[in-house]
């Protein structure tokens, strides 16, 4: 195990905030101490986050039901809404969720924790906004640092008291940091790092990326078009022609946190069934830690009587860390990443062409925007159509020029330049 050089806070709810985090587990020896769920967290605490993570799963399947499921949602969204980066005003002003946060951090949300850590006064590295507020508020004494999680930015994710804070931040991009100056943070506390993607799919010096993304391309341009339209632009990737056959398109469809659009996954699954029985296709239904989406995907195969059938494969672990690293062995085969855009967003960087699920909520709907903004990302059009419309996507040369695009555009060192930072 490494030597401890961070204390490393997570928040338990979905997938986001430890999926951000696993990356930095050799900084932290091995471990991540979750903020909702921590050994000898008080009673009170853990009920407190329960039902706050209860809720929003609750009203996420809920936006299913006609008219007033998404009524309902709206409304919770409205508080985690994401301002627009222009023009540039003052954004300063703390939000009614940032208050409900503050006053029960006040109460001691979090405070026992914050003091059993000042015994070793690490740096303080977490994914999720309250843990930071949390350790501020409860004057841990060393340094605070936050990482961004998402291609843009909420003011909850700012500090209460901008002006005041000494949170540092670790942000994905130059236009994130931005709209953290319009919410007042001061410029010193802002570091441009990227995303941390798990080093297992990068390589120190890119060669992980490079090698599977040359893999790809082929498989993704089955025609040429893109590799001939774009010879300059590639010229120093060198692509590997596989025969079809031994080398079918590899696609992973990623369910979200809450188990949202796990029905989507089916839905592909029963439209591609002859091209998988031909072996030109590959499909990974990817349940997380979710028994009941586990559970859902294996008796949907078994109605589709395709029980045994070696081109479809369930990705699941009871625990989040075997489930991370299960899913990044996954993608170093994957060609194609279907997903919402979560903060899986960011993972186009390692050259994954992302086709994007409908987003839920605003801080998708911006992240949505920044996939198609770097070329990585491919609207789903109708799920119903994927086995006339993917063809024509691979035909085209246009999920190897997103492969492409991600890769050239999106930020791969994230981890390497945490780590540099914190040092």
């Amino acid at each position: 195990m490494s030597e401890k050089k961070i204390n490393l806070i997570v928040a338990n709810m979905g997938y986001g905030h430890q999926r951000a985090a696993y990356p930095l587990l050799s900084l932290s020896g091995g471990e991540s101490i979750t903020i909702n769920d921590y050994q000898g967290i008080p009673e009170w605490e853990k009920e407190y986050w329960i039902n706050n993570l209860s809720s929003y799963e609750k009203i996420s399947r809920f936006k299913k039901v006609p008219i007033l499921g998404p009524l309902v949602f709206s409304v919770m969204d409205y508080f985690q809404k994401v301002p627009a980066l222009y023009p540039y005003r003052d954004l300063s002003k703390p939000t009614f969720q940032q208050k409900y946060f503050l006053k029960f951090i006040k109460k001691g949300l979090g405070k026992k924790l914050i003091e059993e850590l000042n015994e070793n006064e690490l740096p303080y590295v977490t994914t999720f906004f309250v843990a930071a507020y949390i350790a501020e508020y409860h004057d841990y004494h060393g340094d605070i640092y936050c990482i961004i999680c998402d291609t843009d930015v909420s003011r909850a994710w700012a500090p209460i008291d901008p002006k005041h804070s000494r949170i540092k931040f670790l942000v994905p991009s130059e236009s994130v940091k931005k709209k953290l100056l319009m919410y007042g943070v001061k410029e010193k506390n802002i570091f441009i790092s990227g995303f941390p993607l798990p080093t297992e799919n990068i390589g120190a010096n890119k060669e992980i990326i490079l090698t599977d993304l040359t893999n790809r391309i082929s498989k993704l341009d089955p025609k040429g078009v893109y590799q001939e339209k774009y010879q300059s632009l590639i010229k120093n990737i060198e692509i590997k022609n596989q025969k079809e056959d031994d080398n079918p398109i590899e696609i992973t469809f990623a369910v979200g946190g809450a188990g949202a659009q796990k029905e989507i996954g089916i839905l592909i699954l029963n439209k591609l069934i002859s091209f998988i029985k031909d072996k030109k296709i590959k499909l990974n239904l990817v349940a997380g830690n979710r028994e009941d989406v586990r559970d859902y995907f294996t008796s949907a195969i078994k109605e589709l009587n395709l029980s045994g059938e070696k081109g479809i494969k369930i990705i699941f672990a009871s625990e989040k860390v075997d489930y991370f690293r299960m899913f990044n062995q996954c993608l170093r085969n994957t060609d194609i990443l279907w997903t919402k855009p979560s903060e899986l967003s960011f993972y186009c960087a390692l050259g994954l062409p992302i086709i994007i699920s409908t987003p839920v909520g605003s801080q998708e709907d911006a992240n949505n925007e920044w996939l198609i903004g770097v070329g990585a990302g491919i609207d789903s059009l109708d799920p119903e159509y994927v086995n006339e419309w993917l063809p024509d996507l691979l035909d085209s040369g246009r999920l190897a020029r997103a492969a492409v695009d991600g890769f050239l555009n999106a930020e791969q060192m994230g981890t390497y330049n945490i780590s540099n930072i914190i040092k």
